[in-house]
């Protein structure tokens, strides 16, 4: 497997979490992780034998975890966890998203803090590698301890049970999936329920699908900005080096070179440059702010991406195996590291959203668009150009403002108030995916809109950059009255979402921050 994804005892990167999870990159275990996994193994064997009660080997669970367990009963236990736990309620959640759970937990495994057996682990990575997907349903995760619910969806199809979506994303029995892949369900033994379900990899693996959407998106969005200042007759001066180093945060310093280069050797720019000519002394917040705000959130995603490296180097279980060999309870289930940055990026989200709607309707009034006509409409009164498509940017930021709020403050005890305070990270991580998504509307429809500004500004000629990007909108036509715009709409929030909008620009530009 030459182009598989390593995993062992040693974290995974981001990127790899998203090349498995979405590009359905392989996964294999390295030597030394498999070395490991039988070493802890043997550890959890020689507890399952002592008549002392070990939480997790010879004890319930929870609020249970004091009743005592005998032997001839334990593989029933471990079942019952399993099947007790996959509780989830809901729609399906995407197939990114419980693969790149599954890697999570597999990488954790693999780690041989764990206790589970190689072949239990080895059956999870063919799983995975099948393209096998279980089921797993939007709620019923609290965070803490980690993502029990979706985690026990995955163990579940492990053990042959529930349903799961073939490679074709055909839905059957978990059973009938793993006997067309060659795979034998796993009868569980001590400690290996526990050590399927118990961990942050649901929360992580969206954390993980976000900041590689993200990185993406702030370059869109300075693009987008750049656009929208060429557009509006606006001015690229105070986007100058040393007006950025007075305020020394590295994002913005990042997002206010794109700007530069986005706007370099624009005839429209040129046009306004000479301050006897044009009398506005300063543009707008929304254009004159926009590295501010755009790196502001590219330090967010940065800090958000350290707390991932982290938690991707974490083995998270409860109770663990120590590297010397003991066995004892902990709490580093609890999602909270990772839910308070998913909440945080909601809120990067929603507000480069909110500039950018900012800019894009300045293009529609008059009063304000530098001598375009009212709302870009070909015939103003009977066409009503670009109107409605910034209503669906409002309607899309107001949303998103919504979804903003945090989830992390949330906590809501559980299991007899032995577990009284939860994260909620599953809950942050699943609308920071609307959130995400909600971005890229929004910027696709400022791309939209100031495309078709610049155009408006003929016989003057945009910078190479916005010219490039404008040819290369499958979405835009030139200007006239009007057309069906939902499906321009969509096919710009495809260009932006596949990264060609960025790299139409970097075409010229060189790379982008």
């Amino acid at each position: 497997m030459s182009n598989a994804i390593t995993v062992g005892t040693g974290p995974p990167a981001i990127d790899e979490v998203v090349a498995v999870a979405r590009h359905g990159a392989v996964v294999e275990l390295s030597p030394e992780s498999a070395a490991e996994v039988a070493r802890s193994r043997a550890i959890i064997e020689k507890l399952a034998d002592d008549p002392i009660p070990h939480y997790g080997v010879s004890t319930g669970f929870g609020a249970l975890a004091t009743k005592h367990i005998p032997v001839e009963q334990r593989a029933q236990l471990q079942r019952s966890l399993v099947r007790s736990h996959a509780a989830g309620s809901g729609p399906e959640v995407e197939r990114e998203v419980v693969r790149a759970l599954m890697l999570l937990r597999i990488s954790t495994l693999a780690t041989g803090r764990t206790g589970v057996r190689p072949e239990t682990l080895e059956t999870y990575v063919g799983m995975l590698n099948a393209g096998i997907t279980p089921v797993v349903r939007e709620f019923g995760s609290l965070g803490c301890s980690g993502d029990l619910a979706p985690l026990s969806h995955c163990a579940l199809a492990l053990m042959g049970e529930g349903e799961v979506r073939d490679a074709a994303g055909q839905l059957m029995p978990a059973g009938d999936a793993l006997a067309a892949a060659g795979l034998t369900p796993i009868e569980l033994r001590e400690k290996e329920g526990l050590a399927l379900i118990n961990g942050t990899d649901g929360m992580l693996g969206m954390l993980c699908l976000a900041i590689a959407d993200l990185q993406d998106l702030v370059k869109a969005a300075d693009l987008t900005a750049s656009m929208s200042v060429e557009g509006l007759l606006g001015t690229d001066d105070v986007f100058a080096a040393d007006l950025q180093q007075l305020r020394p945060q590295r994002g913005q310093a990042l997002s206010a070179e794109n700007l530069r280069k986005l706007l370099q050797n624009s005839e429209i720019r040129e046009s306004h440059r000479d301050p006897s000519a044009c009398t506005r002394v300063q543009d707008a917040y929304s254009l004159r702010c926009s590295p501010q705000v755009a790196g502001g959130a590219r330090d967010t995603i940065a800090h958000a991406s350290s707390v991932a490296d982290a938690e991707l180097a974490a083995a998270v279980d409860n109770p663990v195996v120590t590297p010397d060999g003991r066995v004892e309870s902990n709490g580093n289930f609890h999602g909270a590291p990772v839910a308070y940055v998913l909440d945080f990026l909601a809120i990067v989200a929603a507000d480069l959203a909110s500039i950018a709607e900012r800019r894009t309707d300045r293009f529609l009034d008059v009063s304000r668009s530098n001598g375009l006509p009212p709302f870009l409409a070909d015939d103003p009164g009977v066409d009503s150009g670009h109107m409605i498509a910034q209503y669906t940017q409002a309607a899309i930021v107001s949303e998103l403002k919504r979804l903003a709020s945090p989830a992390s403050v949330d906590s809501i005890p559980s299991s007899a108030m032995q577990e009284d305070h939860v994260s909620m990270g599953w809950s942050a991580a699943r609308k920071l995916r609307r959130c995400v998504d909600g971005l890229r509307r929004v910027l696709a429809i400022e791309l939209l809109t100031a495309a078709r500004g610049i155009q408006l500004r003929a016989p003057l000629r945009p910078g190479p950059a916005s010219a490039a990007v404008i040819a290369a909108l499958p979405a835009i036509g030139m200007p006239g009255p009007d057309r069906h715009l939902s499906p321009e709409v969509e096919l710009a929030v495809d260009f932006v979402a596949s990264g060609a909008a960025v790299a139409a620009a970097e075409a010229v530009t060189g790379p982008l921050n």
